[in-house]
Order: C-alpha cells, then sequence, then structure tokens
C-alpha cells in the first residue's frame, strides 16, 4: 500500500562520500537489464567465497539449461485502460470479489453494505495470501496435496470511507463497523468444480476483522504497555499487508499502517504525542477513516485506552485449518508496519523471518530462532517467540550487518527497561543502533539458491544518497539482492542492486514502484507494482530470469489499481493474484470485475491465472 508520510527523522548513516566510493548508478548498471540481474558489483564476489560450491555453481549453470521464462509479453501499449491484460499464452478468471458471500447462501453483495453483511462477506483490500491444500488420499493410500480443493487466506488491507461507505467519513458508529468488518483477513475454502475455482460450503471459512478477539505471545505478551486502564481484551487486526506461511501450516498475516485507524478528539486540549507514538506515525487526525469520533477505542486522547494502539504493529498467526484458534500476535518479530514475514528454514534447522518496515527511511529487520524449529515445536515452544531480532546495516563496500536488538546490547539496556518495551518500541531500537534508513522496504522473497530480494518501492524524499538507495530522489524504486553468511542465520551478508526501475522506462519491460515479490522453486522471479506506472502503464506483474536477466510483462490490472498477492497451487499450475482497489474506488475509471457501465462500484478482486494448455505459471 502507498505510504505518503516519513516518522523516522534520524537518518542514521547517509554515506555522503557514496558517488566517490562507488560508481555511478548507471556504469554499475551499463548494458541493460542482463548485467544488472547477471553482475554483483563491490562485494559480489564474497558470494561464491562464502558459499558452498554446490550454491556457487547453481547461478553458473542456470544459462546451459532451458529458459525459465518462454511466453509472449503484455505490451506496453497493451498494458492500459479499464480492464486487465495478460499473455496471449494465458487466461484468467475472477474469483472473490469484495462483498461477496463468505459461504454459499450468505448475504449478497449490496452497495453499501451494513456491519453484520460485511462481517459474512468477503473483506476489501486484497493483498497478501496463499493457498494451503487440504490432503487427499489416493487409492494406494499415499496422501498427497490436492491442486483443486483447499482454503485460500486473503489478507484484507484497506479500504476508504467513499468506497466501502460511499462517503467521506463516518457519521455514526454502525458506519464504523462496517469499515471494522471490511479489514482484517478472509478465511475461505474453495473447490475447482468442472474447471471452475468456487466458493464452497465450509466449516473453515470465517471472517478476521477489527473486532475479533487476538492473543498476544511471546516476550511483550502481558507487558504494562500492552493493558488499557479500562482491562478491555484486545480487539482486531488491521491494515493486513503481505504475509508469510510457517513450515508446520500456518499463515502470517502483516499489520502495516496501523496508525491510520487512530486519531485524538483532544476535547480537553491536552493530548500530546509522546516520542514512541510520534515515531510510528501518530498523530491528531489519523489516516483520514474517522474511527476515533465514534469508536472511544480508536481514540488516543481517551485514558481509558491508553495504550490501544500498541496492541497494532504485529505478525499476527493464524492456523486456517483450526477455526477455533485465536489469531496470535507474536511479539518477538517486534512492532513495526510490518509489509510482510517471508519465513525460510536456516543452518541447523533454524527458522528465520525477513521483515520490510514499508516507510520511507524505515529499515530491513530479521529474526531467528534460538534451535531448530520442529525441537522447539517438540517442546511446546513456538519458534515465533524465542529468537534474536535483528536490523540491517548496508555498508558501501557490499558488505552488511545484522545489528542485534536485544537488551544485551548496552545502548538499548540504557534506553527500555525490558525487551517487552524493546520490543514495543522495536524502531526506536532500531534507529539506536545504526540501521540503514531505506526507500520503503516492502516484500522480501528467498530464491532457491539462498539469495534473498526486498522491493524498495520509493521514496521522494530522499536528497542524499547511499549504497544501497543510490537515486536522490527515488521516484520509482529499485530491488536490493544479499546473501546471509552461514545459510540465513549469520550476522553477516554481502549485498548488491539488482535492478533500478528508472532505468527501464522506455522499454518494453518498463515498471515503477515495485512491491510485491515472490520467487518460485525453479528461480524466477515474480515482481508486482504498486504506484505510478511510467509509460503509460497499469500496475503490472513481471517474471524474471535472474540468471539471464530476461524480464517480462505476465499480467497488467486496471486503471487505478495495485497489483498484488500470489498464491500458487501445489503444482504452481494455478496461481492467484489480486486486483487491488480498481479504479480507487470510482466508477468513473472501471467498473472491474462488472462489465463497463460506468455506474458500478468497482470491487477489490482475485485473478486465477493458468497457462493455456497447462505448465507451469510464469514459464
Amino acid at each position: 500500500m502507498a505510504y505518503d508520510g516519513t516518522s523516522n527523522r534520524s537518518r542514521n548513516r547517509t554515506f555522503p562520500e557514496i558517488l566517490q566510493a562507488r560508481k555511478s548508478r548507471r556504469d554499475v548498471l551499463a548494458g541493460g537489464l542482463a548485467t544488472a540481474a547477471g553482475a554483483f558489483f563491490a562485494g559480489s564476489m564474497a558470494f561464491a567465497a562464502n558459499e558452498s560450491a554446490g550454491a556457487a555453481t547453481w547461478s553458473l549453470n542456470r544459462a546451459k539449461r532451458r529458459p525459465l521464462i518462454d511466453f509472449a509479453p503484455v505490451t506496453v501499449a497493451a498494458g492500459t485502460g479499464p480492464w486487465p491484460a495478460i499473455s496471449e499464452n494465458y487466461d484468467w478468471d475472477v474469483l472473490i470479489p469484495w462483498g461477496d458471500p463468505l459461504q454459499p447462501g450468505g448475504p449478497e453483495f449490496a452497495w453499501p453494505p451494513t456491519a453484520a453483511q460485511q462481517a459474512e462477506q468477503i473483506g476489501i483490500g486484497h493483498d497478501g495470501m496463499w493457498f494451503f491444500p487440504f490432503r487427499k488420499k489416493a487409492s494406494s493410500g499415499r496422501r498427497f496435496d490436492s491442486n483443486n480443493h483447499g482454503l485460500l487466506v486473503v489478507n484484507n488491507e484497506f479500504g476508504r470511507n467513499m468506497h466501502i461507505l460511499g462517503k467521506p467519513e463516518p457519521e455514526s458508529l454502525a458506519d464504523v463497523r462496517v469499515s471494522q468488518h471490511a479489514h482484517g483477513v478472509t478465511v475461505v475454502e474453495l473447490r475447482k468444480i468442472r474447471g471452475t475455482w468456487q466458493t464452497v460450503k465450509s466449516r473453515y471459512s470465517r471472517r478476521i476483522h477489527g473486532n475479533s478477539p487476538m492473543a498476544f505471545s511471546g516476550p511483550a505478551a502481558g507487558h504494562a504497555l500492552l493493558q488499557t486502564v479500562n482491562a478491555n481484551i484486545p480487539l482486531g487486526t488491521l491494515n493486513n499487508c503481505a504475509h508469510g506461511v510457517t513450515p508446520w501450516g500456518t499463515y502470517l498475516t502483516c499489520e502495516e499502517n496501523f496508525d491510520d485507524y487512530f486519531g485524538a478528539t483532544n476535547l480537553n486540549n491536552t493530548w500530546v504525542p509522546t516520542l514512541s507514538q510520534q515515531r510510528y506515525g501518530f498523530g491528531e487526525n489519523g489516516g483520514g477513516y474517522g474511527w476515533h469520533a465514534f469508536d472511544r477505542r480508536f481514540d488516543l486522547s481517551d485514558p481509558e485506552y491508553a495504550n490501544e494502539e500498541n496492541r497494532f504493529g504485529w505478525v499476527v498467526e493464524i492456523d486456517p485449518m483450526n477455526p477455533v484458534q485465536l489469531p496470535v500476535k507474536r511479539t518477538a518479530l517486534g512492532r513495526l508496519k510490518h509489509e510482510g514475514a517471508t519465513v525460510t528454514v536456516g543452518r541447523g534447522g533454524r527458522l528465520v523471518v525477513y521483515m520490510g518496515d514499508d516507510e520511507r527511511f524505515d529499515y530491513i529487520y530479521k529474526f531467528v530462532s534460538d534451535d531448530n524449529w520442529k525441537a522447539m515445536r517438540s517442546r511446546g515452544e513456538s519458534p515465533l517467540d524465542h529468537g534474536t531480532l535483528y536490523v540491517a546495516r548496508f555498508d558501501d563496500d557490499g558488505s552488511g550487518e545484522w545489528l542485534e536488538l536485544s537488551m544485551d546490547i548496552p545502548d538499548l539496556a540504557s534506553a527500555f527497561s525490558d525487551p517487552g518495551e524493546l520490543l514495543i518500541n522495536a524502531r526506536m531500537a532500531a534507529d539506536i543502533v545504526g540501521a540503514t534508513p531505506m526507500d520503503r522496504p516492502e516484500w522480501i522473497a528467498v530464491a532457491p539458491n539462498g539469495d534473498v530480494y526486498c522491493t524498495l518501492t520509493n521514496n521522494s524524499e530522499r536528497t542524499t544518497a547511499d549504497a544501497a538507495n543510490p537515486l536522490t530522489p527515488n521516484a520509482d524504486g529499485h530491488i536490493i539482492r544479499w546473501r546471509d553468511a552461514d545459510r540465513h542465520v549469520g550476522t553477516s551478508f554481502t549485498w548488491d542492486i539488482y535492478l533500478i526501475a528508472e532505468d527501464t522506462h522506455g522499454t518494453e519491460q518498463s515498471f515503477s514502484d515495485p512491491d510485491g515479490l515472490w520467487a518460485d522453486p525453479d528461480g524466477r522471479l515474480f515482481i508486482q507494482t504498486d504506484g505510478g506506472q511510467q509509460d503509460g502503464l497499469n500496475n503490472q506483474m513481471l517474471v524474471a530470469d535472474p540468471a539471464t536477466g530476461d524480464l517480462r510483462r505476465l499480467f497488467a490490472g486496471v486503471t487505478g489499481c495495485e497489483i498484488t498477492g500470489i498464491a500458487v497451487t501445489p503444482d504452481r499450475r494455478t496461481m492467484f493474484v489480486n486486483v487491488q482497489h480498481p479504479g480507487n474506488g470510482d466508477p468513473a475509471q472501471t467498473n472491474f470485475p462488472a462489465p463497463p457501465d460506468g455506474m458500478t462500484v468497482p470491487r477489490d478482486a482475485t485473478v486465477v491465472i493458468t497457462r493455456k494448455g497447462g505448465g507451469v505459471i510464469g514459464s
């Protein structure tokens, strides 16, 4: 989701010597996309030196094998207008638009909905998601993951008042409840019937929204800064952006711009934001939702609800297959504007979670569990509760360091009274240790060879370049790549710039504002965009082969939308992608997914993508 604010004024290291210390970006990327994708600059040789021979050989052998990408790309000319466009080798269909009934026979879409209706309907703002297949049993007795039946878990990030309510601000608590019930997460059971994906009646399908009960766990659980005077129970998850998936089959939903929902009526003119509230962007008028005018829980100046805002900004674990299990906010992962939580398994079976904090001049984080994740679970411990949180420093020689955020660091022990306070204020802790301010870190993807990629969407406020953020300003964003020592669990890494979006403009590979990101098991990199595209394009999804530099546009959305969310069936022959806020909610721009009529309100929806004649998506 695009965000226009900035709350990090520390800036930390800015590397003003960057122009002398490193080549210019155009010298570095001379030769175009193939050079940018295939050549590591500065510390690139350390990648091979720090890894096993097998990992190094992986990238060298890639050029000899059959090409990963073999589809006709959507042209720049075709990727515009009020209707999606897709490669001529692919088909698409629409699934679960906002407001459709969660269960067959449930309340049908009506605009605007009531709060009761919305609680039983697909939420708005489709974003990160994942497909959890049901296990089937073959006649041989072997069990396998179904490619035709499972649960789709979809984040419902946001929906503006005009889009949901048809008016610029709520006029009652009932209006606020409609909006709250449109946010959160949708769990829906799907089955492919006669070639078409459909929702089916299910005990698993449910909405988890702004008023659903929550649990806390980890070092900050039960902390005084998470308690309110009136002792109300924790409720709700909001601004759910990207996601993660654990090896044990649970879903991680990430709370991003949570400050948007809070404001201050400030009737006695005594409310002044604390340093912590300022660092997270809280202000008297919030993000324009107006909830605080009718729901005291979101009024920062109401003493009965002091600390309510600290209950948001977390990674939330949901068990899709257990509808009675409360969602759990995992505090060991830190409180920030989480874009996503990409999970991988590092050396020794330790769980590693990479996270971006999506705001200008904020940071990239990772969490490493204390022990092998299987051993921890066998002891009844969550690997998400016990571990170490780090924040990244990118040095200008192509090396980097993961800086520990714990009470073992003297400067942090002086600033915070206990681990819970530190994690509740993870941004401030990262400021203190000297992390590198980035250009809006978004989705993170881990490639099969161990490379880690992060999209940096843009930064119109940057005036001084540094090594990892070389443009001033950075209007169109870039993608950074690194490899950690010791198979993801080490505290050092080497890095380079993978792509700079500005350098694609005026070509058939044009894109801006990279956001969604996923690396498939073959090494393809799926890149989705969120922002004003150059060359007249709508937001889009492209597929890249990092070994060859091949980059092709697979899908383009509709006017005013964002393309986001990536999920696949186990065989990767079906992909689910989201069209978020089509037309920015304005039917004058598009009526998607309805046929054009200039009147029907556009609705966020999931798009089902398949290759004609079958085949792995992206091939």
